[in-house]
């Protein structure tokens, strides 16, 4: 039969073992954290406030943002057959997934509405997939600069891996576009579900502001449709 002074020193240990457990937990989940980007909130960024179709594009007439894009709409009866690095270069659709008609009128209404808005656009990049280019060159915004610094994360494995094509797209976003000018940069809705708070459907477009410290700041959402009624609100 146990003696209390014995059960008392059974709970003592018990406890200590179970506040070592809770230290190293702590510990555990401070690394954690502690890897994860800081430059977005990603709570904040998905219940950030509203911003007015008319605000947004006298901001964006300003200068100074990212406007991130996924391609535009693509044929979901294809799919991507990568055997070996440069197979995503492939515009053939019995390889690789291509913009659908839609897709391709969707880029060239896009443009024009960049264009109609009077939005100033600078620099124009790329991932190199052929429907990604193909999206930036239909929008006609300025020559396109493909870049796998926002690779497709699905080959991922021949360009260092994950963490590093996220950086890289962090880097980007991060970077302030030349004085007066929007930079504009193409690519895909699993690079910015890894790289910033949003993913974004087709065509869609995401504002990220930089922040001069290494960071940036969601700043609006913009579905393709959205850009007729915004050029209805905002021109005579």
């Amino acid at each position: 039969m146990h003696s209390p002074a014995n059960s008392c020193d059974q709970g003592y240990i018990a406890i200590q073992a179970l506040s070592r457990y809770a230290i190293k937990a702590a510990i555990i989940l401070l690394a954690v954290l502690a890897l994860l980007p800081v430059s977005v909130d990603r709570v904040a960024a998905q219940t950030a406030p509203t911003i007015s179709d008319e605000a947004l594009v006298q901001t964006l007439r300003a200068g100074g943002f990212n406007i991130y894009f996924r391609h535009a709409a693509t044929d979901w009866s294809q799919s991507d057959d990568v055997g070996k690095a440069g197979d995503w270069l492939s515009c053939d659709s019995s390889r690789m997934r291509q913009l659908s008609a839609e897709g391709r009128q969707t880029s060239i209404n896009i443009g024009e509405s960049i264009r109609a808005l009077g939005l100033p656009v600078g620099e124009v990049m790329a991932s190199p997939y052929c429907r990604t280019v193909e999206t930036a060159e239909l929008m006609q915004l300025g020559a396109v600069e493909a870049t796998t610094d926002v690779m497709n994360l699905r080959v991922a494995s021949y360009l260092g891996g994950r963490a590093e094509i996220i950086a890289s797209a962090q880097m980007r976003l991060s970077t302030k576009p030349a004085t007066g000018t929007n930079t504009v940069i193409v690519a895909h809705g699993n690079v910015a579900q890894a790289a910033t708070p949003v993913y974004p459907g087709e065509g869609e477009a995401v504002i990220f502001q930089p922040d001069g410290e290494g960071g940036f700041h969601y700043i609006a959402r913009i579905a393709p449709d959205d850009w007729s009624r915004i050029i209805a609100r905002v021109l005579p």
